[in-house]
């Protein structure tokens, strides 16, 4: 069973601010060596194959939160109607959003029924409404990723816009915080996060997102650099919200499923902040048929 480490030391924190951290970039470069292409080579096709991989996801980022709530993983809180209620929605994104979100309330009462009177680790009562969150949260990815993607004219090109500015600005925002530290971004929420980072990440995310999105839907420069800066402070806004809640609960990690990167919730929850701010974006240009056209074409 694998369940967040807490309390790990923390390297280049400021608390040890000269750590060495060359060990875990090599391994986060490496983990992200194999995760983009795949997440590209799934993106791009699209269809059934990419809906499963999402709802698997959502699946695995509601299982971590559980962990991080309960202090250890409650099966309970994951009965498998709960499971099947957010790979359900997946599926029913193709027909109705109407119908996949019903199933993402319904899935959120359940698992917050399967969570009353259930002990933490530490002997306290588990919150059902934290539980319920977690269905939401996890949900994200589902209605988000897979409408962008759903649209068969722009669903490729909306998918590539959102990766590659999410992409840049974890880049950037690492590597110009390592390179420069300076004052933290919000001691609060994260040790390691810097305003150097945050701005570095931000320019990254623009200049990647806006060429993406210019070079394979034609979206006007001035637009194109404008939606990279909404995307980017949202993947930003992700990070920090899920450093609230890890710190909350007192874990470094959602888990340990990647190496040098934790889990997959350390690693979407940029990226379904982001995605969730644009299929907006693009639902109230253009309809939820057509939310990665009204995202791209102005």
């Amino acid at each position: 069973m694998i369940i967040p480490n807490r309390r790990d030391p923390v390297p280049g924190s400021d608390a040890n601010p000269a750590a060495p951290d060359t060990e875990n970039f090599l391994r986060r470069t490496a983990s992200a060596s194999v995760l983009a292409p795949l997440a590209v080579a799934i993106a791009l096709p699209g269809g059934w194959i990419f809906a499963a991989v999402c709802a698997i996801a959502a699946v695995v980022v509601l299982w971590e939160w559980t962990a991080l709530v309960a202090g250890v993983a409650q099966w309970r809180m994951l009965a498998p109607g709960v499971a099947a209620l957010l790979i359900a929605a997946a599926l029913l994104q193709h027909w109705t959003p109407v119908a996949a979100g019903v199933a993402i309330v319904v899935g959120a009462v359940a698992a917050a029924a399967g969570a009353a009177g259930l002990p933490h680790r530490d002997g306290r009562k588990i919150s059902p409404l934290w539980i319920a969150a977690g269905v939401i949260y996890a949900s994200v990815i589902v209605i988000s990723l897979i409408p962008l993607r759903s649209d068969p004219e722009m669903g490729a090109a909306a998918l590539l816009f959102v990766f590659a500015t999410v992409w840049a600005t974890d880049i950037f925002a690492y590597l110009v915080g390592r390179a420069l530290r300076g004052p933290l971004l919000w001691p609060q929420l994260s040790p390691k996060k810097t305003w150097a980072g945050a701005i570095g990440g931000l320019a990254g995310g623009i200049a990647a997102g806006s060429s993406v999105a210019y070079a394979s839907a034609g979206t006007p420069p001035l637009i194109a650099v404008f939606l990279a800066v909404i995307l980017s402070i949202a993947a930003q806004a992700g990070d920090l919200f899920e450093s609230w809640v890890k710190r909350r609960f007192g874990a470094k990690d959602a888990s340990r499923l990647i190496p040098g990167h934790g889990g997959v919730m350390d690693r979407v929850d940029g990226l379904l902040v982001a995605a969730l701010a644009a299929v907006l974006i693009g639902t109230l240009r253009y309809g939820t048929a057509a939310s990665a056209r009204g995202l791209l074409i102005w």
